[in-house]
């Protein structure tokens, strides 16, 4: 019997055939990502983003539903107000812990 907030039309086995070696692949970019930065001569494990990024990675394994959502919220500016000027042409990617 399907789950009851079931909404994919595939299988479970289905799913697994059609996504895995393309997630497979970004897994491996992740980690490849993650040595890259284990490699570099300095430890900036205070940034932002990288707080943001092992935050995304608790998400993933939870095994809480909603984890798109969850990410995409943990990434997200929420704040209302305009800001003056912006710091920079295009986006950071995660909020800075101290937006100001």
């Amino acid at each position: 019997m399907p789950h009851p907030d079931a909404s994919c039309p595939m299988t479970y086995e289905q799913a697994i055939e059609a996504y895995f070696m393309e997630h497979r692949a970004k897994l491996i970019d992740v980690a490849a990502f993650l040595d890259r930065l284990e490699r570099t001569s300095e430890n900036k494990s205070d940034d932002f983003r990288m707080i943001a990024f092992r935050s995304a990675l608790e998400v993933l394994g939870d095994g809480e539903p909603d984890r798109a959502r969850r990410l995409l919220e943990l990434f997200s500016d929420f704040s209302t107000e305009p800001i003056d000027t912006a710091p920079m042409k295009g986006a950071l990617g995660a909020m800075p812990l101290d937006p100001s």
